[in-house]
């Protein structure tokens, strides 16, 4: 089979707008016929474009509230069918069913109606049925057909085209294919999740299943012949690797891991005063609290000076200020960047509360951590003790510096 496919046949079905103008216009300059459904068609006709009803392929209508449309052999059997199996064409020119080389699928925002709120019978609405089904067949079908998933992949699916006439690669479909799967298991994932957690109530089910994005690579693993990644979930994301970095180079696996330790420690003492933690190595060098902040730093650094170096500094309070020889200087607003510190990185983040497994709400738990535990008492960070607490909310990290982010 040749490497090339030529897409003459596209059907697209999605949720998430974005992006659809640019590829439609793409795929119809290179005469590709549109298949789609509801709300898509109606928005495919708006732009101007001609749209083939899947009620018109299928022959069959959309029922029972659009939760039966796609679920017909003339969809599945076009996205499934082998090109060149004799057998396999035959049945398709039995049927009458025509090949479909390019499906564009995004599915129900099932996440996203469970982060508002949303009631348990509209959350069960958002469970995609037919979208997971047609981006499976699609992906399984790669070397014949194409799948997009994600409107970040549509400009690459758009230069394949005019790189190669209509046609996409097979390097291409593979890649999309890989991604399609993760797309389905990372989806189907936040429903069982769901499920376990939040409907049923339960603390340990039998299957865990869980969707990780990656958030970087890192310089090195353990140790300096090793490799390494941070990942975060893709649902209820917290603690550091939720954190964002204000300013300091990149950090690496040993840092990330000092870094979970301190904000594990100091979440102990959320509702204490002004405290500090002081980690290295996973172990605590020193933990305090104190009038402020400096006194707190001061009180930990104390406790073993030699250890500390290069370790994690977590504060339960924002930090507002740094002193040095020279007069305190204000810590910088949104509108400004942070000092040029080469070997210190700050971190803004928030931790879980500790009272569920899932899909679970979040607090600030510290404001600032701090990738180098060697100054004296004399530049030690300070913050007034009337420094108001960091705001608590669910939908992400706080931070005293615009992005982009980096390290966390």
């Amino acid at each position: 089979m040749t490497d090339l496919v030529r897409i003459e046949r596209a059907l697209l079905s999605v949720s998430d707008k974005t992006g659809l103008e640019a590829l439609a216009a793409a795929l119809v300059a290179h005469g590709i016929e549109l298949v789609s459904t509801g709300g898509t068609a109606a928005a495919l006709r708006a732009m101007g474009h001609d749209v083939r009803d899947v009620a018109e392929l299928t022959g069959s209508p959309e029922m029972m509230d659009g939760r039966v449309k796609t679920l017909h052999p003339r969809v599945h059997g076009g996205l499934l069918g082998v090109r060149g199996n004799p057998e396999h064409m035959a049945a398709m020119t039995a049927h009458g069913i025509a090949p479909i080389d390019l499906a564009v699928i995004n599915l129900y925002p099932f996440a996203a109606t469970v982060a508002k709120g949303a009631p348990r019978e509209d959350i069960i609405e958002n469970i995609d049925i037919g979208g997971p089904a047609m981006v499976r067949a699609a992906a399984k079908n790669h070397e014949s057909v194409a799948i997009l998933t994600d409107p970040a992949q549509y400009q690459g699916l758009i230069d394949a085209l005019a790189e190669h006439a209509g046609a996409t690669p097979l390097a291409l479909r593979r890649q999309l294919a890989a991604a399609a799967y993760a797309h389905t298991a990372a989806y189907d994932a936040a429903v069982a999740s769901w499920f376990a957690f939040a409907d049923q109530g339960e603390a340990f089910p039998a299957t865990l299943p869980l969707a990780l994005t990656r958030v970087e690579t890192l310089r090195y693993g353990e140790n300096p012949h090793q490799s390494a990644a941070l990942y975060r979930p893709q649902t209820g994301a917290s603690g550091v690797a939720a954190a964002r970095q204000l300013q300091g180079k990149a950090l690496s696996y040993n840092n990330l891991n000092d870094a979970d330790g301190a904000l594990e420690l100091i979440a102990e003492f959320r509702d204490a005063g002004p405290s500090c933690a002081i980690i290295k190595h996973a172990n605590p060098c020193g933990v305090a609290t104190g009038a402020t902040l400096a006194a707190a730093y001061e009180a930990a650094f104390q406790c073993d000076p030699v250890s500390a170096f290069g370790g994690i500094i977590a504060l339960n309070a924002p930090l507002d200020f740094f002193r040095s020889s020279s007069p305190p200087m204000p810590m910088p607003k949104r509108s400004r960047s942070l000092p040029p510190r080469r070997t210190c990185a700050c971190c803004s983040l928030l931790s879980p509360i500790r009272a569920g497994p899932a899909w679970h709400s979040a607090r600030s738990e510290a404001a600032c951590s701090c990738r180098r535990a060697t100054m004296p008492p004399s530049r030690a960070p300070t913050a007034p003790s009337s420094a108001p607490a960091p705001p608590a909310t669910p939908n992400g990290p706080t931070c005293c510096s615009p992005g982009p982010w980096r390290a966390m």
